[in-house]
């Protein structure tokens, strides 16, 4: 394997590695934004009050991305299989 062809699949792994774990780093990201915004007006400074809004979130967002990921992740172990098959 020369070293083009494991630099391509190292930027396929990373480039499916961003777009499985993308929207729910986003999704995590806006809740906690909402609630740290919800803590700063109302001035309830409750560390454990973050988490469960955030723990919420993620899972219905996961729920809802799954087969979103699921194709992603699969169609990215097909390419490498398909490398893997034709020995380069």
């Amino acid at each position: 394997m020369t070293g083009a062809a494991i630099l391509d699949v190292a930027r396929d792994g990373i480039t499916t590695f961003l777009k499985v774990s993308g929207p729910l780093m986003l999704i995590a990201l806006a809740v906690g934004l909402v609630v740290s915004l919800f803590q700063a007006l109302t001035q309830i400074q409750e560390q454990t009050l973050i988490y469960v809004p955030k723990i919420v979130a993620v899972f219905g967002a996961l729920l809802l991305f799954l087969p979103f990921m699921a194709d992603a992740l699969s169609s990215y172990m097909i390419r490498i299989a398909a490398r893997i098959a034709s020995g380069g």
